[in-house]
């Protein structure tokens, strides 16, 4: 299996965002990095990733479980803190034919949801319509998780 860390990432962008260390990394654990999403569905909407280059959760060793499964749920203490939604997604997409956009590489997406957060851009426009700009995003997000994996 390929990892990010042995430097053969080929075009995955999240083996290539953690080899380049980009700024939409908001944290970086031992086995798992917490990255936000580059065209998100809604203010927040961030993806948590293995580092190793593996496409399925039966992949996952019992350290990477257990350590997505920790960031999961700090991911939510972050996200109802800093945009206090009425509710939040976590959803895993396995394969294509599921509707993983990058199937190679598992993650699991985490989206804050708003009651009436639907709107007609999407829909008729095929746009979305985001008002917080990344790095606002990022300067919300990055000191909350900061504090609270620090303890």
């Amino acid at each position: 299996m390929t990892t990010a860390a042995s430097g053969d990432t080929g075009d995955c962008i999240f083996c290539s965002a953690l080899t380049n260390n980009t700024e939409l990394i908001l944290f970086s654990g031992k086995h798992v990095f917490i990255i936000l999403n580059k065209f998100p569905y809604n203010n927040g909407h961030l993806m948590l990733v293995p580092k190793r280059h593996i496409s399925t959760l039966e992949q996952l060793n019992d350290e990477e479980l257990s350590e997505l499964g920790a960031l999961i749920r700090t991911t939510e203490i972050v996200i109802n803190e800093a945009y206090k939604p009425n509710g939040i997604n976590v959803g895993i997409n396995l394969g294509r034919s599921a509707g993983a956009g990058l199937p190679d590489h598992i993650h699991v997406h985490v989206v804050p949801r708003w009651d009436g957060d639907t709107n007609f851009m999407t829909v008729v426009g095929e746009t979305r319509v985001v008002p917080e700009e990344p790095n606002q995003t990022i300067e919300r997000l990055r000191p909350i998780f900061s504090r609270i994996l620090e303890n």
